[in-house]
Order: C-alpha cells, then structure tokens, then sequence
C-alpha cells in the first residue's frame, strides 16, 4: 500500500491536497439545498456533507464550508429558519452540480440551472420538483467548528415527500428506487446499487439477507 504522512499532504499542490482529502472518505450523500431569503429570492446549492443525526426527533446534520458573500444558503437558513433537502438523480446531476456556480444572490438557481421549485402552507423554502426524496428541515442548532471554519446546521424533520414505491414495509427509504446518485470528491458522481440488506446483527447469531 502507498503512505502518504500529515506531512507530506500538507506539502501536496493546493489542487491536489484538496481533492485527496475530499475524495478520501469515499462516497457521500448527495442534495439539492433550497432556500430563500429574506426579499424572497430563491436559492438552491449542491451539498455532500449531509448525515443522519437521529431519529427520534429526527434530526438531519449538515457541514456549511466557509465561502463568499453570493454563498447565501448559510444566511439564508440561519434568517429563515428553514430549509429543504432534495436527492439527486441521474437525470439532471450535471443541473445539479451548475448550482455550485458562484450566481449573485439575486439569481435564482432555480431558474438558471433549470430546476422547478414549490412549496407549502407555512414553510417558506423551496422543494426541489425534479427530486423523488423532499425534505423539508427546521432549524436547530448551528454549530461552528473551530478547527477550520465551517458551521455544522443541526435540522429537525419537518415534511417529507416521496415518490411512489421508495417506501418499504418496513420503512426503509430506498435510494436506488428513488434513482439517487452519489458522489465523491467535488466533481464525480455515481450510481448507487446495493448489494444487500442485512438481518440486525447479534452475538453468536448468523446473519440473514432481508
């Protein structure tokens, strides 16, 4: 196996390092973040550093790097209180990554990266149309992390919206009958296929496929 010490990354090309670390945790969670601001300017941003917090409440975690002012999905949960998480499909991955471009706050990337959004009674984020997995968040905590300058958003669940049969019986969300794609790095995308479901894992208890 190669060995790369801390610091020989810390030595690598800026270019480089970045994606050796990004790419280095393997696969990622892949959404489309709906805001809004506070003149009611919609915004929508690609993200892969979201994660499961809890479910009872269910919480939904998210990491917000530090970026320029025209980034405004940070802002624009902390002013509302709201936001929307919505999967990635294959069928519009590359509309989806067009979101990460540096668009003035008052450009939509919904418009300009030709998503539709919609909304309902008494939340005031977009919902991404395309998306076959909705969700819509509120927020409660926000937690910066010293070591580097990002902020960690804490959301609590509030709707959920999915398309027919990702449902399970047993209340499984199935991402690959939802036609979620995933990522690694800043810039690849893959297609998700599972291998199996397993029985829960006991001592002494041999395993079974579900």
């Amino acid at each position: 196996m190669n060995y790369f010490s801390q610091s020989e990354i810390v030595g690598f090309e800026q270019r480089f390092r970045t994606n050796f670390v990004n790419s280095l945790a393997g696969f990622r969670s892949l959404n489309l973040v709906g805001t809004i601001d506070m003149d009611g300017n919609e915004n929508l941003a690609i993200f892969n550093s979201i994660f499961h917090v809890g479910s009872n409440p269910a919480l939904i975690g998210m990491l917000v790097r530090p970026d320029g002012p025209e980034h405004g999905t940070l802002k624009n949960i902390i002013a509302n209180q709201q936001y929307t998480l919505n999967n990635v499909l294959k069928s519009f991955y590359k509309n989806a990554h067009q979101t990460s471009a540096r668009y003035d706050a008052n450009d939509s990337e919904f418009a300009a990266c030709g998503f539709k959004s919609k909304y309902v009674a008494q939340f005031s984020a977009p919902f991404v149309v395309e998306s076959t997995i909705q969700i819509g968040l509120n927020l409660q905590e926000v937690l910066p992390i010293k070591s580097n300058g990002t902020t960690l958003i804490i959301g609590a669940v509030q709707h959920v919206f999915l398309s027919d049969s990702i449902l399970q019986n047993d209340g499984f969300v199935n991402p690959e009958i939802a036609n979620t794609i995933t990522n690694c790095g800043l810039d690849a995308y893959y297609e998700a296929q599972i291998i199996a479901r397993l029985s829960y894992a006991k001592p002494e208890k041999e395993l079974n496929i579900i």
